[in-house]
Parts: structure tokens; sequence; C-alpha cells
């Protein structure tokens, strides 16, 4: 299966079962914009539950804050949104399609990623158990020259765009020969520059005066709010202030489902430390992120770290998680050394002093701040995405299941009686009263039991609960598992502590 047949199987399978739907689709619907369904809402929430738990719950010097989306408009002066908030587009004049320049110029390194992969896959074929692959990235011809071309189109590209030099992007994209995927022309327009802030007007006046924005990034909110916390929490330093919010970027090329939307949720955490010390922080932070999404089980040849090539005009030091999507690796989250520039910014514009006292040293200054930002749309496409499978269960049978991590999954528990009848139900809608509180469950009585668990198994259910005749005498259920698909016997006074210890997100700490 393509990479692209294997994202159109998770669209469709994500719409057929509830988890979402395009937006407004009863008028033919709106383009990059999508509703979370009855099962969508609930992952997404699950995931957010995960990182508030990791992230503030868990860390003594860390809080979490819901700031407005709208702002006063010198915010986004002083952050510099208005001014360089910008991507470099370029449109192919056959397909007329509109596309940004440093996507294409990603796509095609990651091309010839692709091809170095093959190598070493070759590499791994023919040595076998004596493969070194450290040592042949090291010395392959093949590899060493495909990674130098990687190294000069970066070089090239990184030297355009800090001189801001536009035509330099175009003539880099002619000389590599990239060609538009819609017309497989090389019929370019030149570069420019677009602004993706959303603006809207304030009150019932319109004009230059009452013009706000909605908000690009939710970071700017915790920057406003950073005295507000320190005082009225005395934090002292390090500390983080966290926040999950939605955030709007009128991106021209809006695609690949989920992936990039012009109105999107992001999960960000804003740590302050003393200036000199970002470096090690900005270190600890990788770390702590890596050791985050590995805990799910994901995979972890499914992650890569990417440093950035041209640094924001804020930091000193960047760095993307990278995830192995069906359109092949993409960044997921970012870490930021954001340096002092948001605070000293903020200060400048709006004559307030935003410093932190240190009463040990008696010295006054403004933090130095590292930044973990993480999209919560995508981390919900990436899990998608990696639990989807289609299983041959042999003898003319199979299965589509989506391997989702337990505790993040929509239905934790599906109880199913054998039968609609003998008093099962009833039997069963007790067992499902001692879960419903702690956990989302379903009650499915319909159709076969084969079938409902195929059911279940859609939709990422970890559990089914079959209550059966047996039940009524010995007071125990049969508890089958997804993956393995896997059944055992368990007394259902102790069901509660069980589901718990299987699928509480307790299992992710």
């Amino acid at each position: 299966m393509s990479q692209e047949d294997g994202l159109k199987k998770v669209i469709s399978h994500a719409k057929e079962y509830g988890f979402v739907f395009p937006s407004s689709e009863i008028y033919d619907g709106l383009s990059a914009a999508y509703d979370y369904g009855q099962l969508g809402s609930e992952l997404k929430n699950n995931i957010k539950n995960y990182w508030w738990t990791a992230m503030v719950r868990m860390n003594d010097n860390i809080v979490g804050i819901d700031a407005s989306i709208f702002m006063h408009p010198k915010t986004w002066k002083a952050s510099g949104h208005v001014d360089a908030f910008n991507d470099p587009l370029i449109d192919n004049k056959d397909s007329n399609k509109r596309y940004r320049a440093d996507v294409l110029i990603e796509d095609h390194i990651a091309k010839i990623d692709k091809k170095i992969d093959k190598d070493v896959s070759k590499g791994l074929n023919r040595f076998g158990d004596d493969f070194n692959e450290v040592e042949f990235r090291a010395t392959n011809v093949n590899v060493l020259r495909r990674q130098t071309t990687i190294d000069e189109i970066n070089g090239k590209f990184k030297d355009a765009m800090n001189a801001e030099d536009l035509a330099g992007v175009k003539t880099l994209i002619e000389d590599l020969g990239i060609v538009c995927p819609v017309s497989g022309s090389k019929n370019w327009t030149d570069v420019r520059q677009f602004n993706l802030m959303f603006s809207t007007e304030l009150g019932a006046v319109s004009g230059d005066s009452g013009v706000i924005y909605l908000r690009p990034e939710t970071a700017q909110g915790i920057f406003v709010n950073f005295l507000n916390v320190q005082k009225s929490g005395r934090m002292k330093l390090p500390f983080g202030i966290a926040q999950i919010g939605k955030a709007f970027r009128n991106e021209i090329i809006a695609r690949q489902f989920i992936f990039r939307m012009r109105e999107f949720e992001q999960m960000e955490m804003q740590f302050f430390v003393k200036p000199g010390t970002q470096g090690e922080w900005y270190e600890f932070w990788k770390e702590e992120r890596k050791k985050w999404h590995s805990t799910l089980g994901l995979g972890d040849e499914n992650y890569k770290f990417h440093d950035h090539i041209k640094l924001a005009h804020y930091a000193d030091a960047a760095c993307d998680i990278e995830f192995n999507f069906p359109m092949g690796f993409k960044e997921l989250e970012g870490i930021h050394s954001r340096t002092d520039f948001d605070l000293k910014s903020h200060e400048e514009f709006s004559g307030k002093k935003l410093r932190f006292f240190d009463p040990e040293t008696k010295e006054s200054f403004v933090p130095y701040v590292v930044e973990t930002s993480i999209g919560l749309d995508r981390m919900f496409l990436a899990v998608l995405c990696n639990s989807y499978r289609e299983e041959d269960l042999g003898e003319g049978n199979s299965r589509t299941v989506l391997s989702i991590p337990f505790a993040l999954a929509p239905v934790k528990v599906a109880i199913l009686p054998l039968v609609k009848k003998d008093g099962l139900p009833e039997k069963a809608r007790e067992v499902l009263s001692k879960l419903r509180l702690n956990h989302n469950c379903q009650y499915d009585e319909k159709d076969g039991i084969g079938r409902r668990y195929r059911r279940q198994d859609a939709i990422g259910t970890p559990l089914c609960i079959t209550i059966d005749h047996d039940s009524l005498n010995d007071d125990a259920v049969t508890v089958r598992e997804r993956d393995g698909m896997t059944q055992e016997r368990v007394a259902i006074s102790d069901i509660p502590a069980y589901v718990e210890s299987r699928v509480g997100m307790a299992t992710l700490f």
C-alpha cells in the first residue's frame, strides 16, 4: 500500500467511525477545516490529558493557564508577527497551484533521504548481523555523496533565507529541477512573502483603529502573563507556564488532512530560566519530550530530531521532533530556545517591566525562555495513522483494528451481554455501572459477539467484557484484549481494579 493510499484509508476510516468529519459537509465542506466527532473528541481529550498530566501535574515548577484568543494588537507588533510572520510562496503558472517554497525544497531533500535509507537497507541485507549502520553511513560512497548533496542544498537555502534573498530561493528550486506535483512543469513565478495572520475588527466601528488579530500562536498569552503568574504563584526560577488552546493561521497551502489547517490546537509550555543556562535546559527538554513520545509505544524508529536550517528571529537554538506520517517525516513538535526576545520586546512596547527579582543575589533580570510546542491535531493524526491496521486472520477472515495506546483510546471498555435475554443485559448493566464513572464505556447488545468484537476493534477499544450465562452463577466475566485477541476470566468484583490497571492514565507514568 502506497503512503498516499494509506492516508486515504485513514481519512475514510476516521469519517466512517466518528473520529473526524469534513466541516460544514452538508454545504459541500470548507477547505482545510474539520470537525472532531464523538470518538475523535474523546481521543483528543485523552491526548490533552496525557500532555497536561505529564507537563503540569507531574512537575512542581510548572503551572497552567488559559489565555484569551483575542489580545491587544500591540502584542503582535511586539512579537514580530506583524512584520515577520510570513511564508515564502511560489506559484506554478501551468497548474495555477501555489506552494510553500521551503516545503518544495524539503520534499526534494526527503527524496534523497529515502535513497540513503535504501542504501542502508541494502547494506543490512548484505551483511546481516555483522552490519554496522553508523560505520556504513560514515564510509559508504553513495551515502556520503547523497548526504553531501543534502548539506549543500540546506546551506544554499539557509543563506538565501537569512539574506532574505527570495530570488535566490527561486534559483535554487530551478537548479534542483523541482517540478510542480500537479502539472509536472518547472514554470515557476517569483517567490513572494505572505503574512499568515487573520485580522478582524473589534467593536462596532470599522477601520484601522479597530483591527485585531486571531492569535497565530498561544505562546504570547503566556509571555504577557509572566509577571501575573510569577507573583500570584510565588514562582521561582526555573519555572514553566503551560497552555492548551486554539490558534489560527491563514495558510495558503492547507493540506494533508488535519496535518495543516487554518484553525488548530497547540499544547505549549514556556520554561523561564536564568540567562546563561538556556543551553542545558534546551537539551533537558529535548530529552524529556522524547521520553514523553516514546512512552506511547508508537515506535522510536518513527521519530527523529531535525535541527532548524534557518533560526527564527527570537531563537538561538531550535529543533523539531519529526514523526513518520504516511507522507513521510514531518514536524510534530518544536523545541526552541527563545532567548529573552519576547519578554524584552513586550517590555519595550508596553512600557512595563517584565523582570524577575532574585532575592538571593539581589539581581533583577529578564529571564530566558525554552519552549516546547506540539500540535494537538498533528499528535492526533500521528496516533491515528500509526494505529491503523488491516490484519489477515486466516481462513478468509480479516479485521481492521486501531491499535491506539490503551490509555488514549476513546472507548476504554465495551460491555457485551452474550444474548439479549435470560437476565444477561441486566447483569451487563451492573458491570457497566461499576466502570462508567472512571472510564468511557460502550454498551452493545446488537448482532453476534464476533461482529461486535470487530466493531470495537475498528474504533480501538482495548477491552471487551462479555457477560454470558455462567456469569449469573460465578459472578465472573470474559475479558478480551484487543491486540492479541486473548481472553481471560475475571471476577466481577475485581473488574474495576483490573480495567484501571490496563487502561488507566497511570499506565503511562
